[in-house]
Protein backbone atom coordinates (compact mmCIF):
# COMPACT_ATOMS: atom_id res chain seq x y z
CA UNK A 1 0.00 0.00 0.00
CA UNK A 2 1.38 3.33 -1.01
CA UNK A 3 1.59 6.03 1.62
CA UNK A 4 2.25 9.74 1.28
CA UNK A 5 4.26 11.88 3.63
CA UNK A 6 2.96 15.25 4.69
CA UNK A 7 5.06 18.10 3.32
CA UNK A 8 7.38 19.92 5.70
CA UNK A 9 6.13 23.32 6.70
CA UNK A 10 8.62 26.16 6.67
CA UNK A 11 8.50 29.89 7.02
CA UNK A 12 7.10 31.76 4.03
CA UNK A 13 9.89 34.30 4.36
CA UNK A 14 12.42 34.13 1.54
CA UNK A 15 15.36 34.38 3.91
CA UNK A 16 14.54 31.24 5.86
CA UNK A 17 14.95 33.27 9.00
CA UNK A 18 12.43 31.25 10.96
CA UNK A 19 10.59 27.98 10.61
CA UNK A 20 6.94 27.64 11.43
CA UNK A 21 7.14 24.12 12.79
CA UNK A 22 8.04 23.48 16.41
CA UNK A 23 11.64 22.48 17.17
CA UNK A 24 12.34 18.79 17.55
CA UNK A 25 13.71 19.26 21.05
CA UNK A 26 10.49 20.83 22.39
CA UNK A 27 8.71 19.11 25.26
CA UNK A 28 5.25 19.73 26.69
CA UNK A 29 5.23 20.59 30.40
CA UNK A 30 2.03 20.36 32.44
CA UNK A 31 1.39 22.51 35.50
CA UNK A 32 -1.39 22.27 38.15
CA UNK A 33 -4.74 23.51 36.93
CA UNK A 34 -4.71 21.65 33.63
CA UNK A 35 -2.41 24.14 31.89
CA UNK A 36 0.55 23.13 29.77
CA UNK A 37 3.26 24.88 27.81
CA UNK A 38 5.99 23.87 25.43
CA UNK A 39 9.66 24.06 26.42
CA UNK A 40 12.53 23.78 23.97
CA UNK A 41 14.94 21.64 25.98
CA UNK A 42 18.01 22.58 23.94
CA UNK A 43 17.25 26.32 24.09
CA UNK A 44 16.57 26.11 27.84
CA UNK A 45 19.88 24.28 28.36
CA UNK A 46 21.74 26.89 26.31
CA UNK A 47 20.21 29.72 28.36
CA UNK A 48 21.20 28.03 31.64
CA UNK A 49 24.76 27.44 30.43
CA UNK A 50 25.07 31.04 29.22
CA UNK A 51 23.88 32.35 32.59
CA UNK A 52 26.41 30.15 34.37
CA UNK A 53 29.18 31.28 32.00
CA UNK A 54 28.29 34.96 32.47
CA UNK A 55 28.25 34.65 36.27
CA UNK A 56 31.51 32.68 36.32
CA UNK A 57 33.22 35.25 34.09
CA UNK A 58 31.83 38.02 36.32
CA UNK A 59 33.33 36.47 39.45
CA UNK A 60 36.72 36.13 37.76
CA UNK A 61 36.47 39.68 36.39
CA UNK A 62 35.70 41.09 39.84
CA UNK A 63 38.87 39.47 41.12
CA UNK A 64 40.97 40.82 38.24
CA UNK A 65 42.89 44.07 38.55
CA UNK A 66 45.90 45.74 40.12
CA UNK A 67 44.91 44.09 43.39
CA UNK A 68 43.98 40.51 42.40
CA UNK A 69 41.46 38.67 44.55
CA UNK A 70 40.87 34.89 44.34
CA UNK A 71 37.46 33.79 43.14
CA UNK A 72 36.74 32.10 46.50
CA UNK A 73 37.38 35.38 48.34
CA UNK A 74 35.17 37.24 45.85
CA UNK A 75 32.29 34.89 46.62
CA UNK A 76 32.86 35.20 50.37
CA UNK A 77 32.84 38.99 50.11
CA UNK A 78 29.66 39.02 48.04
CA UNK A 79 27.86 37.07 50.77
CA UNK A 80 29.22 39.37 53.48
CA UNK A 81 32.13 37.30 54.81
CA UNK A 82 35.10 39.23 53.40
CA UNK A 83 37.47 41.60 55.15
CA UNK A 84 37.01 45.36 55.08
CA UNK A 85 39.58 46.04 52.35
CA UNK A 86 38.23 43.43 49.97
CA UNK A 87 34.69 44.53 50.70
CA UNK A 88 35.45 48.11 49.62
CA UNK A 89 37.31 47.06 46.46
CA UNK A 90 34.63 44.62 45.36
CA UNK A 91 31.40 46.35 46.34
CA UNK A 92 32.36 49.95 45.60
CA UNK A 93 34.84 49.67 42.73
CA UNK A 94 34.47 46.43 40.78
CA UNK A 95 30.96 45.09 41.31
CA UNK A 96 29.20 48.14 39.76
CA UNK A 97 31.44 47.90 36.70
CA UNK A 98 30.62 44.23 36.21
CA UNK A 99 26.89 44.81 36.73
CA UNK A 100 26.95 47.60 34.13
CA UNK A 101 28.73 45.20 31.76
CA UNK A 102 26.11 42.49 32.31
CA UNK A 103 23.21 44.90 31.85
CA UNK A 104 24.70 46.63 28.81
CA UNK A 105 25.40 43.27 27.17
CA UNK A 106 21.90 42.02 27.99
CA UNK A 107 20.27 45.19 26.62
CA UNK A 108 22.30 45.05 23.40
CA UNK A 109 21.67 41.32 22.94
CA UNK A 110 17.91 41.72 23.43
CA UNK A 111 17.74 44.87 21.31
CA UNK A 112 19.69 43.20 18.50
CA UNK A 113 17.40 40.16 18.58
CA UNK A 114 14.33 42.39 18.34
CA UNK A 115 15.67 44.36 15.38
CA UNK A 116 16.80 41.25 13.51
CA UNK A 117 13.43 39.59 14.05
CA UNK A 118 11.39 42.66 13.09
CA UNK A 119 13.46 43.23 9.94
CA UNK A 120 13.78 39.47 9.24
CA UNK A 121 17.37 40.21 8.38
CA UNK A 122 20.55 39.08 10.22
CA UNK A 123 22.13 42.47 9.44
CA UNK A 124 19.35 44.36 11.19
CA UNK A 125 21.24 45.42 14.30
CA UNK A 126 21.66 48.80 16.04
CA UNK A 127 25.26 48.99 14.82
CA UNK A 128 24.24 48.70 11.17
CA UNK A 129 21.04 50.76 11.46
CA UNK A 130 22.81 53.74 13.02
CA UNK A 131 21.16 53.76 16.44
CA UNK A 132 24.46 53.54 18.28
CA UNK A 133 25.83 56.39 16.19
CA UNK A 134 22.66 58.39 16.84
CA UNK A 135 23.10 57.97 20.58
CA UNK A 136 26.73 58.99 20.15
CA UNK A 137 25.63 62.11 18.29
CA UNK A 138 23.39 63.10 21.19
CA UNK A 139 26.24 62.62 23.63
CA UNK A 140 28.67 64.55 21.42
CA UNK A 141 26.30 67.50 21.17
CA UNK A 142 26.22 67.70 24.97
CA UNK A 143 30.00 67.28 25.30
CA UNK A 144 31.14 69.57 22.47
CA UNK A 145 28.50 72.31 22.44
CA UNK A 146 27.54 72.46 26.10
CA UNK A 147 30.47 70.83 27.98
CA UNK A 148 27.89 68.87 29.96
CA UNK A 149 28.61 66.51 32.83
CA UNK A 150 28.06 62.77 33.05
CA UNK A 151 24.31 63.02 33.68
CA UNK A 152 23.80 65.42 30.79
CA UNK A 153 25.82 63.17 28.48
CA UNK A 154 23.65 60.20 29.46
CA UNK A 155 20.45 62.12 28.74
CA UNK A 156 21.89 63.39 25.45
CA UNK A 157 22.72 59.83 24.37
CA UNK A 158 19.19 58.68 25.20
CA UNK A 159 17.68 61.57 23.25
CA UNK A 160 19.97 60.98 20.27
CA UNK A 161 19.08 57.29 20.13
CA UNK A 162 15.34 57.99 20.32
CA UNK A 163 15.45 60.68 17.61
CA UNK A 164 17.47 58.41 15.32
CA UNK A 165 15.10 55.50 15.89
CA UNK A 166 12.06 57.65 15.04
CA UNK A 167 13.78 58.99 11.93
CA UNK A 168 14.59 55.48 10.69
CA UNK A 169 11.06 54.26 11.35
CA UNK A 170 9.31 57.10 9.49
CA UNK A 171 11.79 57.11 6.60
CA UNK A 172 11.35 53.35 6.17
CA UNK A 173 7.54 53.55 6.35
CA UNK A 174 5.67 52.65 3.19
CA UNK A 175 2.43 50.89 4.03
CA UNK A 176 4.36 49.34 6.89
CA UNK A 177 8.02 48.78 7.74
CA UNK A 178 9.64 45.86 6.00
CA UNK A 179 12.93 43.96 6.03
CA UNK A 180 15.56 45.30 3.68
CA UNK A 181 13.96 48.75 3.43
CA UNK A 182 14.56 49.19 7.17
CA UNK A 183 18.16 48.01 6.83
CA UNK A 184 18.91 50.20 3.80
CA UNK A 185 17.40 53.29 5.42
CA UNK A 186 19.34 52.51 8.59
CA UNK A 187 22.61 52.24 6.68
CA UNK A 188 21.97 55.62 5.08
CA UNK A 189 21.12 57.23 8.42
CA UNK A 190 24.22 55.63 9.93
CA UNK A 191 26.41 57.25 7.27
CA UNK A 192 24.84 60.67 7.82
CA UNK A 193 25.10 60.55 11.61
CA UNK A 194 28.69 59.29 11.42
CA UNK A 195 29.58 62.32 9.31
CA UNK A 196 27.86 64.61 11.82
CA UNK A 197 29.83 63.02 14.65
CA UNK A 198 33.09 63.58 12.80
CA UNK A 199 32.19 67.23 12.25
CA UNK A 200 31.35 67.73 15.93
CA UNK A 201 34.72 66.33 16.98
CA UNK A 202 36.56 68.68 14.60
CA UNK A 203 34.72 71.66 16.13
CA UNK A 204 35.59 70.69 19.72
CA UNK A 205 38.54 72.01 21.67
CA UNK A 206 41.34 69.63 22.68
CA UNK A 207 39.91 68.64 26.07
CA UNK A 208 36.36 68.06 24.84
CA UNK A 209 37.60 66.22 21.73
CA UNK A 210 39.72 63.87 23.85
CA UNK A 211 36.78 63.28 26.19
CA UNK A 212 34.46 62.60 23.24
CA UNK A 213 36.85 60.11 21.61
CA UNK A 214 37.25 58.20 24.87
CA UNK A 215 33.48 58.03 25.32
CA UNK A 216 32.91 56.89 21.71
CA UNK A 217 35.32 53.99 22.12
CA UNK A 218 32.92 52.19 24.44
CA UNK A 219 34.31 51.40 27.88
CA UNK A 220 33.31 50.15 31.32
CA UNK A 221 36.10 52.08 33.05
CA UNK A 222 34.94 54.16 36.00
CA UNK A 223 31.37 52.90 35.98
CA UNK A 224 29.65 53.05 39.36
CA UNK A 225 26.24 52.56 40.97
CA UNK A 226 24.84 55.70 39.33
CA UNK A 227 24.91 53.86 35.99
CA UNK A 228 23.63 50.57 37.41
CA UNK A 229 20.24 51.60 38.83
CA UNK A 230 18.75 53.53 35.86
CA UNK A 231 19.84 50.80 33.45
CA UNK A 232 18.44 48.06 35.69
CA UNK A 233 15.10 49.83 36.13
CA UNK A 234 14.69 50.43 32.38
CA UNK A 235 15.60 46.82 31.61
CA UNK A 236 13.08 45.47 34.14
CA UNK A 237 10.35 47.80 32.81
CA UNK A 238 10.88 46.85 29.16
CA UNK A 239 11.29 43.11 29.76
CA UNK A 240 7.54 42.48 30.38
CA UNK A 241 6.67 44.61 27.34
CA UNK A 242 8.89 42.47 25.13
CA UNK A 243 7.74 39.21 26.71
CA UNK A 244 4.10 40.17 26.29
CA UNK A 245 4.61 40.67 22.55
CA UNK A 246 6.90 37.67 21.99
CA UNK A 247 4.16 35.62 20.35
CA UNK A 248 3.36 38.46 17.96
CA UNK A 249 7.05 38.80 17.14
CA UNK A 250 7.24 35.10 16.32
CA UNK A 251 4.28 35.48 13.98
CA UNK A 252 5.87 38.54 12.32
CA UNK A 253 8.80 36.40 11.24
CA UNK A 254 6.39 34.44 9.02
CA UNK A 255 5.31 37.56 7.15
CA UNK A 256 2.72 40.30 7.59
CA UNK A 257 -0.05 38.54 5.66
CA UNK A 258 0.20 35.41 7.80
CA UNK A 259 0.38 37.53 10.95
CA UNK A 260 -2.77 39.45 10.00
CA UNK A 261 -4.55 36.16 9.30
CA UNK A 262 -3.55 34.90 12.78
CA UNK A 263 -5.01 37.98 14.44
CA UNK A 264 -1.77 39.86 15.16
CA UNK A 265 -1.96 43.66 15.14
CA UNK A 266 1.17 43.90 13.05
CA UNK A 267 2.06 47.57 13.12
CA UNK A 268 1.20 47.93 16.81
CA UNK A 269 3.43 44.98 17.75
CA UNK A 270 6.19 46.17 15.43
CA UNK A 271 6.12 49.71 16.82
CA UNK A 272 6.14 48.52 20.45
CA UNK A 273 9.05 46.14 19.89
CA UNK A 274 11.07 48.60 17.82
CA UNK A 275 10.51 51.27 20.46
CA UNK A 276 11.67 48.85 23.15
CA UNK A 277 14.75 47.95 21.10
CA UNK A 278 15.60 51.62 20.57
CA UNK A 279 15.28 52.35 24.30
CA UNK A 280 17.42 49.33 25.22
CA UNK A 281 20.14 50.32 22.76
CA UNK A 282 20.10 53.99 23.72
CA UNK A 283 20.25 53.17 27.44
CA UNK A 284 23.14 50.75 26.93
CA UNK A 285 25.01 53.32 24.83
CA UNK A 286 24.36 56.03 27.42
CA UNK A 287 25.78 53.82 30.17
CA UNK A 288 28.94 52.54 28.47
CA UNK A 289 29.31 54.33 25.16
CA UNK A 290 28.78 52.70 21.76
CA UNK A 291 30.05 49.15 22.42
CA UNK A 292 30.33 47.75 18.93
CA UNK A 293 28.82 44.61 17.40
CA UNK A 294 27.45 42.91 20.52
CA UNK A 295 23.91 43.56 19.27
CA UNK A 296 24.83 42.02 15.90
CA UNK A 297 26.67 38.92 17.03
CA UNK A 298 24.79 37.88 20.18
CA UNK A 299 21.46 36.95 18.48
CA UNK A 300 23.24 35.11 15.68
CA UNK A 301 25.43 33.10 18.04
CA UNK A 302 22.40 32.33 20.21
CA UNK A 303 20.44 31.11 17.19
CA UNK A 304 23.28 28.83 16.14
CA UNK A 305 23.62 27.38 19.63
CA UNK A 306 19.92 26.77 20.21
CA UNK A 307 19.19 25.66 16.62
CA UNK A 308 15.70 26.87 17.33
CA UNK A 309 13.34 28.92 15.14
CA UNK A 310 11.94 32.14 16.46
CA UNK A 311 13.57 35.23 17.92
CA UNK A 312 15.44 33.43 20.76
CA UNK A 313 15.05 36.47 23.02
CA UNK A 314 16.19 34.82 26.27
CA UNK A 315 19.23 33.18 24.68
CA UNK A 316 20.21 36.42 22.90
CA UNK A 317 19.93 38.40 26.14
CA UNK A 318 22.14 35.96 28.05
CA UNK A 319 24.57 35.69 25.14
CA UNK A 320 24.99 39.48 25.03
CA UNK A 321 25.73 39.64 28.76
CA UNK A 322 28.22 36.75 28.56
CA UNK A 323 29.95 38.21 25.49
CA UNK A 324 30.50 41.65 26.98
CA UNK A 325 31.78 40.39 30.32
CA UNK A 326 34.05 37.85 28.60
CA UNK A 327 35.42 40.57 26.28
CA UNK A 328 36.15 42.85 29.25
CA UNK A 329 37.83 39.98 31.08
CA UNK A 330 39.96 39.16 28.04
CA UNK A 331 41.05 42.79 27.63
CA UNK A 332 42.05 43.10 31.30
CA UNK A 333 43.89 39.78 31.38
CA UNK A 334 45.75 40.45 28.12
CA UNK A 335 46.59 44.16 28.51
CA UNK A 336 46.13 44.97 32.19
CA UNK A 337 43.41 46.75 34.11
CA UNK A 338 41.74 49.66 32.25
CA UNK A 339 44.34 49.64 29.46
CA UNK A 340 42.14 48.50 26.56
CA UNK A 341 38.46 49.58 26.40
CA UNK A 342 36.03 46.73 25.93
CA UNK A 343 34.60 48.43 22.83
CA UNK A 344 37.88 47.84 21.00
CA UNK A 345 37.75 44.09 21.71
CA UNK A 346 34.10 43.72 20.69
CA UNK A 347 34.73 45.86 17.60
CA UNK A 348 37.56 43.63 16.37
CA UNK A 349 35.72 40.38 17.07
CA UNK A 350 32.42 41.71 15.74
CA UNK A 351 34.06 43.04 12.57
CA UNK A 352 35.49 39.61 11.83
CA UNK A 353 32.09 38.04 12.45
CA UNK A 354 30.35 40.62 10.21
CA UNK A 355 32.71 39.87 7.32
CA UNK A 356 32.02 36.16 7.73
CA UNK A 357 28.27 36.79 7.86
CA UNK A 358 28.40 38.92 4.69
CA UNK A 359 30.27 36.16 2.87
CA UNK A 360 27.65 33.61 3.95
CA UNK A 361 24.77 35.87 2.93
CA UNK A 362 26.42 36.59 -0.43
CA UNK A 363 26.78 32.88 -1.17
CA UNK A 364 23.08 32.44 -0.43
CA UNK A 365 22.22 35.29 -2.80
CA UNK A 366 20.71 37.56 -0.18
CA UNK A 367 23.15 40.49 -0.55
Amino acid sequence: MKTTRAPRTTSPGSDGFAAARAPRTARAVRVPGGLSFRVDVRAFTVVVLLVVAALAASVVLIGTGDFPIPAADVLKTLVGQGNRGQDFIIRELRLPRVLVGLLVGACLGLGGALFQSVSRNPLGSPDVLGLSQGASAGALVVIVLFSGGATAVTLGALAGGLVTGLAIYFLAWKQGVHGYRLVLVGIGVNAIVTAVNGYLITKADFVDAARAVVWMTGSLNGRDWTQVWPLLVLFLVLLPVVAGNARGLRMLEMGDDVSYALGVRVERVRLLLMGSAVLLTAAATAAAGPVAFVALTAPQLARRLTRSPGPNLAASTCMGAALLVAADLASQRAFGADQLPVGVVTGVLGGIYLLWLLVVERRKGRV
